[in-house]
């Protein structure tokens, strides 16, 4: 394998929750990409206006960022997790279900709500675990991970395609000319803007004629193994309800010797030292955001969280912006080009992506967070100049489009595990720099699309120039207060716990004071009646060699 031993080894025993994580967020993929292909059908089946169906996006988008900042109550125990996996990953496959029998677009927009609020507990809560469990590992699998949310959100479109309507899906009088411009509306639509499309006359009342409800229980389907498969992780961990009891200690100590490198020992015991506060870390961004967390904070403590999370609105809203508008940019002056070709630029940039995160998984294990961060960013802001400079070659457009989908793939993962690596993964970094993505991308959208509006497609380019340099303003200023940021102390060193899993330190508590105990008898025994071999060390703390080996290693690391 091309990482080493001791990242393939944690890889291993951390098999089952890591696919877990993946499939959960090949949901986050399907859920979030169906909606822009699927709208006027669904427009058809609500028999609702173009104005009052943008609206659905909204109500996505706006529980998906709510969804997101109270993600991390959920995280207080493993338990809290994957039981709010479990639900999330369940109402999305029953939000698929229940999209066709909605025809009323009021009952649509809370559904989607549903959907949005569930989206947003995976995408904190399983950034969150991945973080958890690999720590300073966790930057190839968190590209992983986003790899898994681009294949979600490429498969769905595919899935609904051939059960759009090609014509007009509410027959009526005079439906001939709304018809022919219906491919056009379709990748014309963006979250929250109309944009330009009121002036086409789509049919309110009539005849309804889609086939749209045939992709959503398609996609029901595909969907429902993943809450399965956090079932089956819950009941391998004695999670499940009706069969509690406790989960048995998941890495012992001879084990966590055997597979930790000798650097590694140190942030292990420095994080055995800080279990409250590791646990304190992570939480709600409401919780993050309570007085009793920033006692002692120094100034860049508050610096790394915010512009971490300035440059993921930069790159977010870059992301939202370009694949909502680069299809009505390209139909426009002075470019023009046909709809038909137009459509496949989303398509490609989607599609680029996805590649993009496939070839970070390999990239980042031999490059650090920081580094690729920096050529994402100094990517997207020279692919955006070059766009300017050749704004009349449609050529180039494409180009530009793969380029800027490849710069832009890595740099949520990338950062989110550069910014907790400055943090020591114990801040709130995850909530925070997960909602800042999240309003980004809503909030640039909005601007771009009332931007156009007023000052015209060229606009489009010169929106994502500015962004990239404020983009990567705010990295450089990230990367000035990381210097800054003080280092961790010494200190004395503790016996190695593995907190790598991110489980509940109170099932491994009574495991833990019957080693102490057994350790404290065998000591008494060695030390005391030693030289009395009648009463030497009995055979019923043969099974406490283990606890013994656990004390004297931690007295030897304490010296």
């Amino acid at each position: 394998m091309w990482w080493d031993e001791r990242v393939s080894a944690r890889f291993r025993r951390n098999l089952q929750p890591t696919l877990t994580y993946w499939s959960v967020f090949f949901s986050f993929g399907l859920c979030i990409a169906f909606l822009g292909p699927t709208l006027l059908d669904l427009r058809c089946q609500t028999q609702s206006s173009l104005s009052q169906i943008t609206w659905v996006f909204f109500s996505q988008q706006f529980c998906l960022l709510l969804g997101s900042c109270l993600g991390g109550v959920f995280k207080r125990t493993l338990a809290q997790s994957l039981l709010a996996l479990f639900a999330s990953s369940l109402a999305i496959s029953l939000v698929f279900a229940i999209i066709p029998l909605c025809h009323n677009v009021v009952v649509l927009a809370v559904v989607m709500a549903v959907a949005g609020l569930a989206m947003g507990c995976i995408d904190t809560i399983s950034n969150m675990q991945l973080v958890k469990i690999y720590q300073k590992d966790s930057a190839i699998f968190l590209q992983a991970l986003h790899f898994f949310v681009g294949f979600g959100a490429l498969l769905s479109p595919l899935i609904a395609d051939p059960f759009l309507s090609d014509t007009n899906c509410i027959l009526s009088n005079g439906t001939a000319n709304a018809s022919s411009n219906l491919p056009h509306i379709r990748k014309s639509l963006v979250p929250h803007h109309p944009g330009n499309l009121s002036h086409y006359d789509l049919p309110m009342k009539g005849m309804v004629v889609t086939r749209v409800s045939y992709a959503f229980w398609i996609m029901a389907l595909i969907n429902l193994p993943v809450p399965i498969a956090v079932f089956f992780l819950l009941y391998k961990e004695r999670m499940v309800p009706c069969f509690n009891g406790s989960s048995h200690p998941l890495l012992s100590a001879d084990e966590l010797a055997l597979e930790t490198r000798p650097g590694d020992k140190d942030e292990l015991s420095a994080s055995a030292q800080r279990p409250h506060t590791a646990a304190a870390g992570h939480e709600d961004l409401f919780s993050c955001c309570q007085s009793k967390n920033f006692r002692g904070a120094s100034f860049t403590y508050f610096a790394v969280h915010i512009t971490g999370a300035l440059v993921l609105f930069m790159t977010d809203g870059i992301v939202g912006e370009y694949s909502g508008f680069v299809y009505s940019y390209a139909v426009e002056e002075p470019l023009a080009v046909v709809h038909k070709v137009a459509g496949y630029l989303p398509s490609l940039f989607w599609g680029f992506i996805t590649l993009g995160r496939l070839i970070s998984i390999p990239v980042s294990y031999r490059m650090k967070p920081a580094t690729m961060v920096f050529i994402n960013v100094v990517g997207v802001l020279i692919t955006f100049l070059l766009l300017l400079i050749f704004s009349s070659s449609v050529v180039f457009l494409f180009v530009g489009t793969a380029s800027l989908g490849l710069f832009l793939s890595s740099t949520f993962p990338s950062m989110l595990a550069y910014t907790e690596d400055i943090l020591q993964y114990k801040g709130c970094a995850t909530t925070v720099l997960v909602t800042g993505a999240g309003i980004g991308e809503m909030v640039l959208q909005l601007l771009v699309g009332s931007i156009i509006h007023d000052r015209g497609s060229y606009s489009f380019l010169v929106c994502g120039m500015i962004f990239g340099c404020l983009a990567f303003t705010f990295y450089a200023l990230l990367v000035f207060f990381h210097r800054m940021y003080p280092k961790p102390s010494p200190g004395k060193r503790a016996p190695a716990l593995s907190p790598a899993l991110g489980w509940e330190r109170e099932q491994h508590k009574p495991h833990s004071r019957a080693i102490q105990q057994n350790a404290r008898k065998c000591l008494f025994y060695c030390c005391f009646l030693a030289p009395f071999p009648a009463l030497s060390c009995p055979q019923s703390l043969g099974s406490s060699s283990s606890g013994f080996a656990f004390f004297s290693a931690g007295e030897a690391r304490g010296k």
